[in-house]
């Protein structure tokens, strides 16, 4: 590789990530008329047949990444975290939910305590309007005895149940849950119109699916002072020789070294990869790695305990194509009984027996095929409490993720809760499975916000309390992993963290 001098070098803001964080701050800094460039490290996802394959998708694995991490045990293992132009929303379920009100304050699990955020609720209220807004979310109010207060409807109706799952609603409030419609950022009659399948898992190509790319990216490349660079991997930050501002950021792009000297860089790299890039880029002034007095960068790591639950009954006859369009939260805040939260409980993107054949390899597809047609498939989330102890570091170029799961009997509850109430609602056979660390279960807080630096990498405005022309905007600033989706906590956090910087520092 040579290094070049490249026409980066007087960008104002260089964003490292075009995941939720990353796109959305971009979209929300791009009328700022700031000098704006994007650095990727993967490229665009193409419209190919594999999109809409199951086969393709569960049982070879088409799109997972080329790589290993490493347990704490030194055992290889693939993450199944994936590189490209909007990041992992590309293949998400598009579930943009908030966080519920309780979730920014203490709260006491059956194991550990999930701290309280460094402000309200309420300080994020505006910018969850706004997230939602921006991805076109499809939704609902009032069904959820447990929704926060919203101060913006929906714009959109949420996105219809099939008969079948119309009528498993029912049953469900016939024993005394809440089913309530998902906000989601889909369009379901474009993403129908390319494919009869799930989106859960499938690779959007601008078919539909309201991710980082199709919504947020687009709406900051509108503006010419933005710029994308794909397939540009960042190596490291350079500090100033003082070790507190960020000097230089170091990529490689077509076999080619670059470096570019922003004004303010915005590091959105995903929760694993930006603490990584931080402990990387250690130098003298900073020998434990950049924003990291603290001792917190690549800490506090958070993986979502998830679990699917099939219910089966040879009466029930489900024929829908995407089946994911309601979850409850009846053992959100606690167990039902007064005890300690659970968690939520989803539908998932249909299940099929292309989809079972990936663990079930010694079955014959048209058997599972069979077995599917009377099932309905839920997710079950609990939260994963923070612990300094579970971990992202790095042994040279190896990535170790030491996750040490918490409140797992929680979630072991909440199965059993989800299991009792399918069989009172008529399902006599359920199932479950637990995820492992080869899931991305929506990875979080390995560089966490705080109101005190001596325990948080993080201000509120997620700026680096050592380096103040760095901003960490993604699922590592997140203090909890709550048990929703984090997607749209994050998008919110990342247009309040858009305005203040238009409003301090670009002013």
């Amino acid at each position: 590789m040579t290094t070049t001098p490249t026409p980066n070098a007087a960008a104002d803001i260089v964003i490292i990530g075009s995941g939720i964080g990353g796109a959305t701050i971009a979209a929300g800094l791009a009328g700022s008329g700031a000098n704006i460039i994007i650095l990727e490290a993967g490229d665009h996802l193409a419209d190919r047949p594999e999109n809409r394959d199951p086969r393709a998708i569960f049982q070879r694995g088409f799109f997972r990444p080329k790589e290993s991490w490493y347990d704490e045990f030194g055992k290889p293992f693939n993450p199944g975290n994936y590189y490209n132009v909007g990041g992992n929303s590309k293949f998400y379920g598009a579930v943009l939910t908030r966080y519920r009100a309780e979730d920014f304050a203490e709260m006491q699990h059956l194991e550990g305590v999930s701290p309280a955020w460094p402000f309200p609720y309420e300080e994020l209220e505006p910018w969850y309007s706004k997230a939602e807004q921006l991805f076109e979310v499809r939704g609902t109010l009032g069904e959820d005895p447990t929704e926060p207060f919203h101060s913006i409807p929906y714009n959109f109706p949420p996105v219809p149940d099939e008969a079948p799952i119309a009528a498993l609603r029912s049953r469900l409030k016939k024993v005394g849950v809440h089913p309530a419609s998902l906000p989601l950022g889909v369009d379901i009659d474009t993403w129908l119109k390319h494919g009869k399948t799930p989106w859960d898992a499938h690779p959007n190509s601008f078919n539909g699916k309201m991710d980082a790319e199709t919504i947020a990216l687009a709406a900051a490349l509108k503006h010419e002072n933005v710029r994308l660079e794909t397939n540009a991997r960042v190596t490291r930050l350079e500090t100033a020789a003082d070790g507190k501002s960020i000097a230089a950021v170091h990529y490689e792009q077509n076999r080619a070294r670059h470096i570019a000297r922003p004004k303010l860089v915005v590091l959105s790299a995903g929760a694993v990869q930006s603490a990584v890039l931080l402990l990387r880029s250690a130098d003298a002034a900073n020998p434990a790695g950049l924003a990291n007095r603290s001792d917190q960068v690549g800490r506090n790591f958070m993986n979502h305990n998830l679990s699917a639950v099939i219910g089966f009954d040879p009466r029930f006859k489900n024929d829908s194509v995407y089946q994911k369009t309601f979850g409850f939260n009846d053992f959100y805040l606690s167990d039902g009984d007064g005890g300690a939260p659970l968690g939520n409980v989803q539908l998932l993107g249909r299940i099929s027996g292309a989809v079972l054949k990936s663990d079930l390899r010694m079955v014959p597809e048209w058997g599972l095929d069979r077995f599917c047609a009377h099932t309905v498939d839920f997710l079950a989330m609990s939260e994963d409490v923070p612990k300094p102890e579970s971990r992202v570091r790095i042994d040279g170029d190896k990535i170790i993720l030491e996750w040490i799961r918490s409140n797992w009997p929680a979630h072991l509850r909440l199965v059993a809760r989800i299991k009792s109430t399918l069989r009172a609602a008529g399902f006599p056979l359920v199932l479950s499975k637990a995820f492992d660390r080869k899931t991305p279960s929506h990875q979080c807080g390995t560089v966490r916000m705080g109101s005190d630096p001596a325990t948080a990498p993080l201000d509120i405005y997620c700026r680096a309390f050592d380096h103040p022309n760095l901003f960490v905007v993604d699922a590592a600033f997140l203090p909890t992993s709550a048990a929703v989706n984090p997607a749209l906590t994050i998008a919110a956090q990342a247009l309040r963290v858009a305005d203040h910087i238009v409003g301090k520092e670009l002013s």
